[in-house]
């Protein structure tokens, strides 16, 4: 895995990607009142579980400024976290709810919210230092959990591996070198509401790639 000079967190006004600039600006001009802005990790930072999410919601971390934290992804995320014993307290969709998490941490491949939800490579790719940041500073960590088949992607991309080289497929387990050793990568499909509405993630399906996390654990 190769160094990086960028921090682990990315400063709010991050000037990187200029479409995601001039998106952040255009709902700083709607909703004044939001966080607008290159959203941090939130978590443990003894951590030994990373998990990755995609990017910010517009209406969820984009308002609140903790990931997956507004929004209807958060409600199955933080309810598999407490069910899993990854934190103390009662998540109630806002950042001052006094939730912690516990040797767990949540962080997304980029960092700003995209329009459609949907980054495009260039930001992904300048993006990417803070990831490779995020994971070089939690020493304890083992194990990740990546949201969806992009997060799986920009994770093993973080981690200096070709994509190509390791197919994903929800609840696959990949064996892989992180800077502090052996990392073993499990993929989820993204707990998104349309996942959850069709029925391609099931609230069980999410509970077995936990369980496997815990048991890597």
């Amino acid at each position: 895995m190769r160094n990086s000079p960028a921090p682990a967190e990315p400063p709010a006004g991050c000037p990187l990607c200029p479409r995601l600039v001039a998106y952040r600006e255009e709902n700083a001009r709607q909703e004044p009142d939001w966080f607008n802005g290159a959203v941090p990790s939130f978590g443990d930072e003894q951590a030994r579980l990373l998990i990755v999410g995609l990017a910010p919601g517009r209406t969820g971390a984009n308002r609140t400024a903790r990931p997956f934290t507004g929004d209807w992804a958060g409600d199955l995320l933080y309810a598999t976290i407490d069910r899993f014993g990854f934190s103390e307290g009662t998540y109630r969709a806002d950042p001052g709810d006094g939730l912690i998490l516990k040797d767990a941490m949540i962080t997304n491949a980029v960092r700003c919210a995209p329009p459609q939800n949907k980054p495009v490579g260039e930001e992904m790719a300048n993006c990417r230092p803070f990831l490779i940041a995020r994971i070089a500073a939690l020493p304890m960590l083992k194990v990740m959990i990546a949201l969806g088949r992009i997060a799986h992607e920009n994770t093993l991309r973080a981690l200096g591996y070709k994509p190509s080289g390791y197919t994903f497929a929800h609840g696959a387990e990949h064996e892989v070198e992180g800077p502090q050793g052996p990392l073993t990568l499990i993929d989820s499909y993204h707990c998104s509401r349309y996942n959850t509405n069709t029925g391609r993630l099931t609230e069980p399906m999410f509970h077995a790639v936990f369980e496997k996390a815990k048991a890597r654990l």
